[in-house]
């Protein structure tokens, strides 16, 4: 799909979301939908299939969340994977996170680490973020077991690399 799609389905969404008053939510809940179904090959396969009909694969997406999202969230997801849309929900959702926070002026940081970081751990590190950054940072915790440890951040094109991998390989090469 190109920019141009990706940027006005992230755009639609967002505007139906601030018109539910809700858009932090929708932009949470559907980032947990989007990493939920990367993650789930059985899942990603069957919501994927075009020879499920769409209400079949909007039924699945609202069984899958099985009352874990609002209903604004549920209805935007069955839509975009009722159209098709499955392999673009990342897309539309990373774009839909940067346009929102632009609108407020902050950044958001995708956080990779290997495990969920704690609640306390992502306000230390969006605290830390804000100040180095001198903006607001919104963090998106993304767990990636390719990561041995720490975190990798991104925030736009800067890449903060501090895991475990990149510090032994920098140590390698200094001796």
């Amino acid at each position: 799909m190109s920019d141009k799609r990706i940027t006005a389905w992230a755009d639609s969404i967002l505007g139906i979301a601030s018109a539910e008053g809700d858009s932090e939510t929708v932009s949470e809940e559907l980032h947990s939908l989007s990493r939920m179904i990367e993650s789930d090959e059985s899942l990603r396969s069957s919501l994927s299939d075009e020879r499920i009909s769409a209400a079949d694969r909007t039924a699945a997406v609202e069984g899958a969340l099985n009352g874990m999202a609002s209903e604004v969230t549920t209805a935007i997801a069955g839509l975009v994977i009722g159209t098709g849309r499955i392999k673009d929900l990342g897309l539309i959702t990373a774009e839909m996170a940067h346009r929102a926070a632009e609108a407020t002026g902050a950044s958001v940081a995708e956080v990779r680490s290997a495990v969920p970081l704690s609640v306390e751990q992502l306000n230390r590190l969006t605290e830390g973020l804000t100040e180095k950054m001198g903006r607001q940072i919104q963090v998106r915790n993304i767990v990636d077991p390719t990561v041995m440890g720490g975190i990798v951040t991104q925030i736009g094109d800067e890449v903060i690399d501090g895991s475990v991998r990149t510090r032994l390989n920098q140590l390698r090469d200094a001796f």
